[in-house]
Order: structure tokens, then sequence, then C-alpha cells
């Protein structure tokens, strides 16, 4: 009787660990296939060093998903995969070509306007020699080349002092911290409806990339919540899934070569979160800064206001448009009405195709197919872009979301449909749609359960 009893208990504990091990194995083990692309394919000298270094990475994380739980109480393989995967394809990679100097362009174009700047109280040339001159993004962007300013200024130069002055630390550091606030924004009670656990749903499979699709709760042993990252239940919690988005191929290499875009979009899902807990000012807050670093973000204001109306009201919703287009104005303004040409013409023509020289963002989506073929197919392609804002801002008046995770859906269609029919654009750039719809719905997983 004793005997016996404990093995049904044990055995599909047991097989579901083995299964989720070996699924998430499969997905490290096909990161790292595409991570070692890129040093056959990939033009660009960062591209291939990130894609050498995290094939390595992924690979070890591949192995070390298959190992062992330790325990009921310590990380099993896939959790501490997670974690290999991150240092091994993101942080490692980063500390190596911040070392070496070596970046995309982007990080040479935050420095140069972080030098700007301090110098002229201006990120922007007032005569631009050609596109490595042109700074295409709002003020707020300089501020991460200011630290390579303050330290060159004060004769750093190399060394310790050049690294701490690169750009793509400080981007990193704004994203993450970010990214911890919008993880730890606490819900408000929901008076009616689901709230915002009935708005998580099965789209929380995103993730089956890695593998947490796979993964069923059993039964718990110790109090480990599903949301915590249990090891020995056999469900993979919101915390390893998150950390595992982190270490994605497309967020380890936008770490680790470029960065400009993710302050951005750490504080969108910032803003979104706060939103899904009924707080205006804080998403209103959020909005203008990220308002202030590219103008890929105004779109959000909508989303987030329309949330907010749906929820809690029109006042509510007011103070946030409010917080967010006034601060927006504010950082901006005193940059456009001292030189609007030069704005005008470096953050919103160079990225549409329209400035002196053509924008590098050249990948062939629908939009750039239009655009190559004249100034009647790029007059199309803002059109079909027109249209489709319409088409978004009329999903939101007839049907508004009513929780972060719709809103974070309805925002990353929104933009991954302006990235498509953009005259200029590059497939990296709808990243960001597709992180912010999984990472606010680990969120709300995480705080839900």
């Amino acid at each position: 009787m004793t005997d016996t009893l404990p093995r049904p208990l044990i055995r599909p504990d047991r097989r579901t660990r083995q299964r989720r091990s070996w699924w998430w194995c499969a997905g490290w083990a096909g990161c790292a296939g595409w991570a070692g692309l890129f040093p056959l394919v990939s033009p660009l000298g960062p591209h291939r060093a990130w894609g050498a270094l995290a094939a390595v990475g992924y690979l070890l994380a591949a192995v070390v998903a298959l190992l062992p739980d330790r325990g009921d109480r310590r990380a099993g393989g896939p959790e501490r995969a997670g974690w290999v995967a991150l240092g091994g394809a993101a942080l490692l990679p980063l500390a190596l070509l911040v070392g070496a100097g070596a970046g995309q362009s982007e990080v040479a174009v935050l420095a140069r306007a972080g030098d700007l700047l301090l110098a002229h109280g201006s990120p922007y040339l007032d005569a631009p020699a050609g596109p490595g001159e042109v700074t295409p993004y709002l003020p707020g962007m300089a501020l991460f080349g200011l630290p390579h300013a303050l330290l060159h200024r004060a004769g750093a130069g190399a060394g310790a002092g050049g690294l701490l002055g690169d750009p793509r630390l400080w981007c990193a550091a704004a994203f993450l911290v970010a990214l911890r606030g919008a993880w730890r924004v606490r819900p408000v009670r929901q008076r009616t409806g689901a709230g915002a656990a009935g708005c998580v749903g099965a789209g929380t499979g995103a993730v089956t990339l890695l593998g947490a699709w796979r993964a069923r709760p059993v039964r718990q042993r110790t109090g480990t919540g599903p949301g915590k990252g249990a090891g020995a239940a056999g469900c993979v919690g919101a915390g390893t899934a998150a950390v595992a988005l982190l270490a994605s191929p497309p967020v380890a290499l936008a770490l680790a070569a470029s960065g400009v875009d993710l302050p951005l979009t750490g504080l969108l899902c910032m803003a979104l979160a706060l939103g899904g807990a009924r707080r205006p000012t804080g998403a209103g807050l959020a909005l203008a800064a990220a308002g202030a670093l590219k103008w890929t973000a105004w779109p959000a204001v909508a989303v987030v206001v329309a949330l907010l109306a749906a929820t809690v009201g029109r006042r509510a919703a007011l103070r946030c448009a409010g917080f967010a287009v006034g601060g927006t104005a504010l950082l901006v303004a005193p940059w456009l009405l001292r030189a609007p040409g030069a704005v005008m013409g470096q953050v919103f023509a160079f990225p549409l195709g329209r400035g002196a020289w053509p924008t590098p963002a050249a990948s062939p989506l629908p939009g750039r197919l239009l655009a190559d073929l004249g100034p009647a197919g790029w007059g199309a392609a803002v059109g079909l872009l027109l249209l489709g804002g319409v088409a978004v801002a009329l999903s939101l008046l007839l049907r508004p979301p009513r929780c972060a995770v719709a809103a974070a859906d309805r925002l990353a269609a929104g933009l991954a449909l302006a990235f498509l029919l953009a005259p200029a654009g590059r497939f990296g750039y709808l990243a960001l749609p597709l992180f912010l719809s999984v990472f606010v719905r680990l969120a709300a997983r995480h705080r839900t359960g």
C-alpha cells in the first residue's frame, strides 16, 4: 500500500518535467540555429560577431534545459537555461562588443547627438553633410549619448570611461528598469468583468517557441505559485518565460549591437501596464517620456486613452491624454522652435524616405516596394499607411480595449501595420510589436497567478 500510492502522483509529474525540458531544449536549439545564420548572411560586422557568440550561448542553454531538477525548492533545467541564454546570448556579447567599440551605426548617432547637445544645446546639425550626420530621433534620445559627451569632455577617452560612455549600456539600463516597473505594477480590484486575468487567455501561448505552452500545472509540493517559476511542479512560470523573452534573438541582438529601440519599448510596456492598472497619471508620464524619444510612440497615446476611457471613465482618459500630449510637447517644443527645419527634415522626412539622402532602412516590406515605384508609389504607400491608422482608430472607438493585454495587442497590430506599410522600414522593427504583446501578457499572468 505504501509502495504503490506515491507512484501515480510522482510519475506524471516526472513525465511532465521531462516533456517540458525537451520542448525548451528544442526552442533554444532553434535560437542557436537562427543566431548561427548571422555570421553567414549578415553584411554587418557586429551582427556576425553577435551571431557567433549567441549561437554558443543558446547551445549551452539547450544542454542546460535537459539537466534534471535539483529539488522541489530549486530551479529546474528550463529555469536555469533561460539565465544561461540571457548571459551567453545577450550580456556577454554586449560586454565584448562594447569593449571592442563595435556596434551598429545608431550607437555612433546617439554618441554624436549627446556631444552636440552638450556643446551646442541641440542634437541636430543645421547642415548635415551626409546620412551619417543625420539624427533621426526626437531630442530625448540624445540623453543616452550624454554620458559619452561628459566622459569625453572630462578626458576619460578610451578604457573604463569609454565603456561607461557607450549609449548601449544606458539604453539597456533604461529598458530593464522600465520593464521592472511594468512587471511590478499592482492591479486594482475589478468590480465587474473578468479583470486582467480574463484578458490573459490562451494568448500566453505566444511563448510556445520556448515550450511554455506545453507545460501544464500539476499539484504543488510546496507553496510556490505558478507565477513564480516552480521547477518541481512542472509548470513554467511567467518569470521564466520573461527571462526567455529577454534572451530571445531579436531582443538579445538589439541589446548587444544597437539598443536604440529598447528604451521606447520599455516605456510603452510601462504605459500599458499603468493604464491597465487604472493609473492615468503614471501612464501619461510614461507616454510623454516615450513620445520624446521617437514619434513612433505617439499612436500608443490613443490606445492607452481608449483603455482608460473604457475602464475608468472620460476624466481619467483626459488626464492621461493631457499628461502625455503636454509632456511630449514640453520636451520636444524647445528644439522644434529653435531649429524647425532640422527637426522636420531629420526626424520625419529622412525616416520616411523623403530626406536629402536615402534612408538605410530599406528592407523589402510592402510599403518600401511601393515607394520604389516612384512618386505615385510613395503616395500609395502613405495613403495605405493613413488608411491603416484610420482603421485602428475606428476599432478603438467601436471596440475599445478593456485590459492591458487587449491594449497591447491593439497597439502591436497598429505598429506592425505601420511598419509594413511605411515607405521605409526594416524587418527588425517588427520585434517591437511582438515584444509588447508577449511581455504585457506575461506580466498580466504574473500578477494574476
